[in-house]
């Protein structure tokens, strides 16, 4: 909490109501890069498969309190949900839905959150993205089930980041992302209409947020499209 106020702690770790995130007007815009979706861009981050298993996800043996360690053959047996995630967007608001963990969310928009409708069907050219998160107990796949591009926001371990710490990779659809544990996403965007991906992740499920809103009094802005 470096770059917030570490007096706002409870605010910070409240529980937040993903469909509605009562974000103030006027947040400034700062934009990210968005690149495509290699093994060597993805290094540290994850990496990309042609599989959809369970075994590719990494668990996170839990911390010890002290100064005795965790058995090694314990602390990591919790293993993995998986669903269907879904990704959709509806007018300027991309909605996602986790059928693992039951989860449904505002997942960003493709213009200022004031001025978002949902009654078109324009083609969104970029997304605003409010809030990320990481899993300290296990990594997560997501896996397309339709051949279409999809774009994924990532941000390497660490609580002390910033907004231009994050990079958006694009996807052409034909492969899935592996990510590692720790590192900052939030979930799979589809560049238009409905798209699903299967899904694995922890089943502890646990989740550091990070709110741009709050800390930075901004939105990321990332392009849906690569650059030519």
């Amino acid at each position: 909490m470096t770059r917030a106020n570490k007096q706002d702690w409870k605010s910070m770790t409240s529980i937040t109501d993903y469909l509605r995130p009562e974000l103030p007007s006027g947040l400034k815009h700062i934009s990210i890069p968005t690149v495509e979706a290699t093994d060597e861009n993805l290094n540290g981050y994850g990496y990309l498969t042609d599989r959809s298993d369970s075994t590719l996800v990494e668990i996170v043996r839990w911390p010890a309190s002290g100064w005795r360690p965790v058995d090694l053959d314990s602390g990591n047996e919790g293993g993995t949900k998986q669903g269907t995630f879904i990704s959709s967007w509806k007018g300027d608001v991309l909605y996602g839905v986790n059928e693992a963990v039951g989860g449904h969310y505002v997942l960003g928009y493709s213009c200022a959150p004031e001025l978002a409708t949902e009654d078109h069907d324009r083609e969104p050219e970029r997304v605003l993205l409010w809030h990320a998160n990481y899993h300290p107990d296990g990594g997560q796949l997501f896996f397309p089930l339709e051949n279409r591009p999809f774009v994924v926001p990532l941000a390497p371990p660490g609580d002390d980041i910033s907004p231009e710490s994050f990079v958006c990779f694009y996807f052409r659809g034909n492969r899935g992302l592996c990510i590692h544990p720790n590192v900052w996403h939030e979930g799979v965007f589809t560049c238009n209409g409905k798209q699903r991906f299967h899904d694995i992740q922890g089943a502890v499920h646990a989740r550091v947020s990070v709110k741009f809103a709050d800390e930075f009094g901004c939105l990321l802005d990332a392009s849906l499209r690569l650059p030519e």
